[in-house]
């Protein structure tokens, strides 16, 4: 069997205890962020790894640990500046920045993901330390197997990578964008199960069309545009082939990827490697679970719902896309579940006889349906699609502020009490309205997740809960479910198990305060319930490649995924060499 790492390996004691195997000492081991306890090495394994005067004498706990850093984590000045502090902690003791992200992951989720990493993205050249992931450009892509055998990890199974090319909410940001793997990869280790050692961020440099950085002395990616056709696909295939080669039991989570592309590479690379889009897939199986959750507070049944989706990009079309297939598991057909589903673009609603991309013509409707609507321009825009369809649903993935505003919020009281209304739009600046608003121009009535994080509103003397739509509370299960299944393929049946997973972890609890999904201090166990159906689906898939779960009831394969999940512990250490 393979060692983890050419510095170290995992082993088991007789008694079956998890031990580390490591084959470098002293000055070199303190600088490898997975191998460095720092001042919590114990008094055998300072003498045995040749670190006897390079610490100070007292030995620390993890928990006095935590504390030290914590300390100067809440004195930094702003939210950037903890994000920068949480990442040099990562590079220096990464067991360390686990224990602290899963004690506190409530308060650090939003600095080492959204919003801020959309800050420390656009920042990223400028605040750049140290070295972290692989990066794979046009300078280099020529020898992409040799860039994989530098990296020093030997048992990689899961690789979030990204070209940059959207994210968030923000676009184009060139290499700035590795700051995007880094913190979904955080995730998958703090609350997802993984363990860090079994994950690489991959950014895949073909260029930026952003002026400013190609002029800034500092940036750091390769100065020229975007690669474009037939050149870009070259590139995709060239590095899918390496790493295919170099980790062939990995899942690929492709990343923020234009909304033409992102389509593109799924389908191109999803039956030859197991792998998934967040962005679209993520992001329909969350939206898709607090629907459903939303309905329990309704009390209405989902298919009597009408759709409207603002925003055709990766994020829109993978929600239209959960929600009819949601729709059809629910009992409609596919014809009843589309006429259901109203999506919108920058030009309105999506109709058939009209140009557009070929992800999106499945979604437009065709015009004689909307005939006898009243609207004026070529296509109806939202407050008349809202109106003329009577929605009952309002989704937001369109990353423009505010245009979920009054008219638009009020309009969708005409056609039911209780309207859903989710701006998704990520980072908080980017979302469609503030959940105050619409509360406050519902009276109250309106059912509210957003996909950045907002403080609980209070309206009229009522405490309202603002759910997080995060696809935090999807991707880390439905990743790690891949691996312990040893997936084949991520089917779209694994990824619509992840969405009824989520849902049926919201319990009468969190229904009886309006909330759709998890508190996020929950999203750990969540992360285990999705793994665990994510597992059973991708055997029902045949997709498996292992039969260690035939047979199995659920909570037996819940019990093998929690004895799975990687906990921010420190082990004890042994010398070894690298010969044995």
């Amino acid at each position: 069997m393979a060692k983890v790492s050419r510095y170290y390996d995992v082993k088991r004691d007789k008694n079956g205890n998890r031990y580390l195997e490591v084959y470098v000492t002293g000055f070199l081991l303190q600088r490898i962020p997975l191998l460095n306890k720092s001042t919590a090495f114990t008094r055998e394994e300072r003498e045995l790894l040749e670190l006897e005067g390079l610490l100070p004498a007292h030995i620390t706990s993890i928990e006095e640990q935590k504390e030290r850093v914590y300390r100067r984590y809440r004195l930094q000045d702003n939210d950037l500046e903890k994000h920068i502090y949480l990442r040099n902690l990562q590079d220096r003791n990464e067991v360390l920045f686990y224990a602290l992200l899963v004690e506190h992951l409530e308060e650090m989720l939003p600095i080492i993901y959204t919003p801020t990493v959309g800050d420390a993205v656009r920042e990223f050249s400028h605040i750049y330390r140290l070295p972290r992931g692989l990066a794979l450009s046009t300078e280099n892509i020529h020898k992409a197997d040799q860039c994989f055998e530098n990296v020093p990890l030997e048992d990689v199974r899961l690789v979030v990578a990204t070209d940059s090319s959207a994210i968030l909410g923000i676009g184009d940001q060139g290499f700035g964008g590795m700051a995007i793997s880094i913190g979904k990869l955080s995730l998958y280790a703090g609350a997802g199960g993984v363990a860090p050692d079994k994950t690489l961020p991959i950014e895949l440099d073909v260029g930026t069309d952003r002026e400013d950085l190609l002029q800034d002395p500092l940036y750091l990616g390769v100065r020229h545009h975007r690669l474009k056709g037939e050149a870009y696909y070259q590139f995709m295939d060239r590095f899918v082939k390496a790493f295919k080669k170099r980790y062939p039991k990995a899942i690929l989570q492709w990343e923020d990827f234009s909304k033409e592309a992102a389509f593109t590479l799924l389908e191109r690379y999803r039956k030859e490697l197991p792998s998934f889009n967040d962005d679209i897939q993520g992001t329909g199986a969350v939206t898709w679970a607090g629907l459903l959750n939303a309905m329990k507070i309704k009390n209405e049944p989902v298919t009597d719902q009408v759709f409207v989706v603002y925003g055709a990009g990766a994020g829109g079309v993978g929600v239209a896309w959960a929600i009819v297939q949601g729709l059809i598991r629910e009992g409609l057909s596919e014809e009843e579940a589309k006429k259901r589903v109203y999506v919108l673009d920058s030009k309105g609603l999506l109709l058939s006889d009209r140009a557009m991309e070929a992800y999106k013509r499945p979604y437009a409707h065709d015009p004689a349906e909307v005939a006898d609507w009243s609207y004026s321009g070529k296509a109806p825009h939202l407050l008349e699609v809202i109106q003329n369809a009577r929605a009952t649903v309002l989704l937001g993935l369109s990353g423009r502020p505010g245009d979920f505003n009054e008219p638009v919020v009020k309009a969708m009281l005409e056609a039911t009490d209780r309207p859903v209304i989710f701006p998704l739009s990520n980072p908080t600046s980017a979302s469609e309205a503030l959940p105050e608003d619409i509360l406050h121009w519902t009276d109250g009535a309106a059912i509210v997740a957003t996909g950045s994080p907002f403080d609980p509103v209070e309206y009229k003397g009522k405490t309202y809960p603002i759910g997080q739509g995060n696809n935090a509370f999807i991707f880390p299960g439905l990743g790690f479910g891949a691996i312990l299944a040893h997936a084949r393929e991520i089917t779209d049946g694994m990824v619509l198990a992840a969405s009824y997973a989520l849902a049926d972890f919201v319990d009468r609890s969190h229904i009886e305060q309006g909330m759709v999904y998890p508190f996020v201090p929950e999203m750990r166990e969540a992360s285990v319930h999705v793994a665990a159906k994510v597992i059973l689906q991708a055997v029902a898939d045949g997709v498996a490649a292992t039969n260690r779960f035939d047979g199995l009831a659920e909570h037996d394969v819940l019990d093998y995924v929690r004895r799975h999940f990687w906990q921010p512990h420190y082990l004890p250490y042994v010398k070894g060499t690298p010969e044995e």
